[in-house]
Formats: C-alpha cells, sequence, structure tokens
C-alpha cells in the first residue's frame, strides 16, 4: 500500500489570534507522520477561510509562501462552519486519499490525529475523535450537550455523543458524503449514514489557544435544532400529540361543565376562560412555528442554492509541490 496523501481541513473565521500557532503545531504532526512513513511528503494543511473579517486570509496567504505544507481556500462571503468545512472536504478530497477536519482553535487533541492515521491503516474509512470527558465545559454546557446527545438518541437520530467535527474519512467515504444534496448540513449526523468501517479514537479537549468561541448559546441553540429538524419530524409529532391531548382535555373540562350545568353548579368565571384560551392559542402558535421551520427547511432544499462559492483557491491550482507558488498572483487564482 502506497504512503496516503493527506490532507488536513481546518475552517477558518477570524482566527487571526490562532492562525499562526494552529499552522506550526500542525505542521509539526505532518512533519512528525512523514518521518514515521504513515503518510507522502505530499500532504497538506487547507485552510478555509469563511468570510474572515479580520487578516485572517492575509495570513493564510503569507503561510502559504513560507510554508510547503500550507495552502488556503477562500469563501466569497461568510457561509458557516458546516458549509465551509464541506468546500475544503470537497476541494481536498480531489487529491487527497484521506482527509481529517479539525477547528482552528485547537481545542481538539492533535496528538491523536497520528492514532487516526494509524486506524486509517488498519481499513477504517471513518475514525470519529470522540472527547473522554467534558470537564473542560461550564456546568450549563455540559448538561445541555448530554441532554441533546440523550434527546436525538430518543427521537432516532444516530449520532457520535461527544463528537464534534473532529475526524478522519477515507476518499470512498467521503465520495458517499457528497452525494448527500441537502441544504441545511449536519455533518454530525450524516456521517454515520455513509455506513463503512469506522472506529472512535478518545481524548481530552483543550482550552483554546487566544480568541472566542464562535458558537455562543445562540448559535449552539440554532446548530441543534438544525440538526433534529433535518433528520426527524418528532417535533412534528410532538406537536400532533399536544393537540390531542388537548383535545381530550377539553372534552373532560366539557363534560365536567354539563353535569355542574345538570346540578345547577355553574357559575361564570374569567379566569378558566382566559387560560383555556391561552392555552389553546399556545399550543396553535406553537405547531404552526413547527410546521412553518419545515416549510422553511422544504424552500431552501427545492431551490438548490450553491451551499458555497469560491473566490481564491490557492489549494488546487498548485497541484504538486513544483508549482512555484512565490510566482503566484492571489487576485487571478479563481475557482
Amino acid at each position: 500500500m502506497n504512503k496516503p496523501i493527506l490532507t488536513i481541513v481546518v475552517p477558518c473565521f477570524n482566527e487571526e489570534e490562532v492562525f499562526l500557532e494552529t499552522s506550526s503545531q500542525l505542521t509539526s504532526i505532518l512533519n512528525g507522520l512523514i518521518n514515521d512513513n504513515l503518510i507522502s511528503d505530499e500532504s497538506k494543511l487547507l485552510f478555509v477561510d469563511d468570510g474572515s473579517r479580520d487578516n485572517t486570509w492575509q495570513l493564510i496567504q503569507n503561510e502559504s509562501l513560507a510554508n510547503k505544507f500550507v495552502r488556503g481556500l477562500k469563501l466569497a462571503k461568510n457561509v458557516g462552519h458546516q458549509n465551509a468545512l464541506i468546500a475544503g472536504l470537497e476541494t481536498a478530497s480531489k487529491v487527497s486519499d484521506c482527509v481529517i477536519s479539525i477547528d482552528a482553535d485547537l481545542q481538539d487533541d492533535i496528538t491523536v490525529i497520528k492514532t487516526f492515521v494509524e486506524r486509517y491503516w488498519d481499513g477504517f474509512d471513518i475514525v470519529y475523535g470522540v472527547r473522554d470527558s467534558r470537564d473542560t465545559d461550564t456546568y450549563f454546557k455540559r448538561t445541555t450537550a448530554l441532554g441533546f446527545y440523550n434527546f436525538m438518541e430518543k427521537i432516532g437520530i444516530k449520532l457520535v455523543p461527544n463528537h464534534a467535527d473532529f475526524r478522519l474519512m477515507s476518499r470512498r467515504a467521503l465520495n458517499e458524503l457528497f452525494k448527500y444534496k441537502e441544504s441545511n448540513l449536519f455533518l454530525r449526523g450524516l456521517v454515520p449514514l455513509v455506513g463503512f468501517p469506522s472506529t472512535k479514537v478518545y481524548y481530552d479537549r483543550k482550552e483554546r489557544i487566544a480568541g472566542e468561541s464562535k458558537y455562543p448559546i445562540k448559535k449552539m441553540v440554532g446548530f441543534a435544532f438544525d440538526g433534529i429538524t433535518s433528520f426527524s419530524i418528532a417535533p412534528i409529532r410532538f406537536v400532533t400529540l399536544l393537540g390531542f391531548l388537548s383535545v381530550i382535555f377539553s372534552a373532560i373540562a366539557g363534560g365536567a361543565a354539563v353535569i355542574q350545568n345538570i346540578f345547577g353548579h355553574t357559575e361564570s368565571g374569567w379566569t378558566s376562560l382566559m387560560i383555556s384560551i391561552f392555552f389553546i392559542g399556545g399550543i396553535q402558535l406553537l405547531g404552526i412555528g413547527i410546521i412553518g421551520e419545515y416549510i422553511g427547511k422544504i424552500y431552501k432544499e427545492v431551490k438548490r442554492r450553491p451551499r458555497y462559492a469560491i473566490e481564491t483557491d490557492i489549494f488546487s491550482i498548485q497541484g504538486t509541490d513544483n508549482f512555484d507558488i512565490s510566482n503566484l498572483d492571489y487576485n487571478r487564482v479563481k475557482q
């Protein structure tokens, strides 16, 4: 078996504070893997700039001139982490035997990348990086995350608990993944659907090198809701159940009112009337909102708009290390 070409894909959004350290540490990892004869010396680091507003892209350009491993992909605008990641995966898969995805903050333990590659040599097409514990998280984040995984499991969505987007995928696994064309991407749910031999590698997560998290609570909630609605109709069924229970409750309340009327115990009550109106109205609005969310997703899917647009590609155009990157005109490198 020839030594595989590995590309490590790193989505970046306003990561100027961590980029140089991230590039340095990942370069060291690649050099180590090459020296151990585990990967080809044509392996690369692909940094995907997801419409950063700081100097992230300039740093990527400069580093690509100084570091033979570093390549860059600049998206035309910010399209979100999942779309930026799929852009990097699709670009890297064209010339790579296997691809590892990792976030730029390097909270994921890069020392296990060697284990990832060893598992690839063992015949696994997908290697999941799984957190051994969530001790570095706040109590709120740890509790909500575990609750999310439990909920997803109960409604029939197969996820790898405590796994984010730190994983290795072989070329054939990636090609199968690319057959899933939905616009509403939730890669943590899609990758397990691919099949092929897979395994897990456990590690302890670290604190960010610098900068701030790109996933505040609002984005985390939105991401979780996208995951639920992209893979299950359980929320709609839940609303249906609420509607059914409200009908039963109304029938019981109506029967009680009839009995009271028969025995002459009826009294007009403003409070009970208002509670009933708000209760039924709330269920209706909840149902309309959830159904509207699904309709909105259908609306996005049927338009079949592209997930991303590439403004500058200094990965595919170069091909091999024989390409003289010092003569590259970045303004003319277009997809």
